[in-house]
């Protein structure tokens, strides 16, 4: 009997899910696994966590989600803690296992977790399989090699929009196989070593991770609402669940797939029609796979402080009250603080408050932007490596930006998005 793992990620979902499809068409018996990996929940060399309660508990909710769809079908999730390179192998060995399907990763740190692993059951006469699951185009789709892709967005969007196809998504399995897998057991936040927040009242949406929520969002925002219809519009929102898609989160940890949120307007476009809002949700997808892509060309570059065009980037590192004042909302900033307290009470902020606090961090405070980076990373329940670290470069004038320095006047932006003041009235002095 051949018994394969599949080790769930960042893709915790069924719904277009490639690497459990193939898994399944090539085993007798499947044994899903996720590995709570020890490195996620270390403090990085900028003094921040990794992951923060906000996102470890849409995780532990998506996980939860993912058990139960897995059991509807005849499985189920088994849970390991530890190191995946270590954990895994033991799974392998016990349950003599040919197979290993995974995500395929781009980023630096995920790369190494990978090829650790990798080494690890090349020993044990077990092989590593992995697909790409995460992006609309996929990878092998693109009309240029990774090496070729171009380092301006515009260019990227025109020459694929013409040239490349949406692959379709892949159906969810109707039964998998599995031995007997006991009761899941995940670790409670403390065990992880974070503290329980219960989310603000104030906050624009209150999350709840997993597959099952995520198609609920995406039913709402498209079917129930048509709010898709009006997208570019009030995309540049602040207040309340509806202005923007809230999609990040739930893209961010997998439980849905860009494709198949495209499947899924291009479904709604044909019932309701298709306008630029619409369009703009797609392009906004797009963004999320060139950062992605772009990723997978420059690796570590977009860690360093002098990023992909290896321009020092003058930011010094913040002395402690800077980073207090930026972090608790107390800079003197109204339109800044008010961003920063709901960041820090929810684990969300919109897109334009994100471009308007990290220009202050970077231009005004003139801060080594990884910094803010590293505090994204840990407060922010949709994460995402590739697009966070890729943004930040970006506004820190060291990414893919052609225009070089992306100064944000704070006070007329606030005006702009803010008029009324009801973004601020909010959560200036939260």
């Amino acid at each position: 009997m051949k018994t394969s793992i599949v080790w769930f990620k960042t893709d915790l979902r069924l719904q277009d899910n490639e690497t459990i499809i193939r898994a399944i068409s090539q085993s007798d018996e499947i044994i899903p696994v996720y590995c709570f990996d020890e490195s996620h929940y270390k403090i990085t060399n900028f003094g921040f966590k990794k992951t923060g309660s906000f996102r470890a508990q849409f995780l532990l909710e998506s996980l939860l989600d993912l058990d139960s769809n897995l059991r509807a079908l005849g499985s189920g999730l088994l849970i390991l803690k530890g190191n995946p390179e270590v954990e895994i192998p033991k799974i392998v060995k016990q349950y003599k296992v040919a197979k290993v399907f995974a995500k395929r990763e781009v980023t630096y740190e995920e790369k190494q977790t990978e090829t650790l692993l990798q080494n690890e059951l090349f020993k044990m006469n077990c092989e590593l399989e992995t697909y790409s699951t995460s992006t609309l185009y996929h990878a092998e789709d693109l009309p240029f090699s990774i090496k070729d892709i171009p380092d301006v967005f515009t260019n990227f969007r025109k020459k694929i929009e013409i040239e490349s196809k949406i692959r379709s998504s892949f159906e969810k399995p109707s039964a998998i196989k599995s031995p007997q897998l006991d009761v899941i057991k995940l670790p409670t936040l403390e065990e992880l070593g974070l503290l329980s927040i219960p989310i603000n009242k104030n906050a624009a949406i209150q999350f709840k991770g997993g597959e099952s929520k995520a198609i609920a969002r995406l039913n709402h925002y498209f079917f129930e609402s048509k709010c898709i219809s009006n997208y570019k519009e009030t995309r540049n929102g602040l207040v309340g669940p509806d202005y923007s898609s809230k999609f990040s989160a739930w893209l961010a940890l997998g439980c849905i797939s860009p494709r198949f949120i495209y499947q899924e307007l291009k479904k709604y476009e044909q019932q309701f029609g298709s306008n630029e809002s619409t369009y703009w949700l797609v392009f906004e997808l797009l963004w999320r796979d060139y950062f992605r892509f772009l990723m997978k060309k420059h690796s570590s570059k977009f860690f360093q402080q002098v990023g992909i065009q290896n321009k020092p980037h003058l930011g010094t590192i913040p002395k402690e009250n800077q980073l207090h004042d930026w972090i608790n909302g107390s800079t003197g900033v109204a339109f800044v603080d008010a961003n920063m307290n709901e960041l820090r009470l929810t684990g969300f902020m919109s897109n334009r408050g994100r471009q308007n606090v990290a220009s202050y961090f970077c231009n005004d405070l003139k801060l080594d932007w990884r910094f803010g980076a590293a505090y994204f990373e840990q407060q922010l329940i949709d994460y995402d490596v590739c697009s966070n670290w890729g943004n930040w470069a970006y506004l820190a004038g060291v990414g893919n930006d052609p225009r070089g320095n992306r100064y944000f006047n704070i006070e007329k932006q606030a005006n702009d998005y803010d008029k009324n003041k009801s973004f601020r009235n909010l959560w200036e002095n939260s």
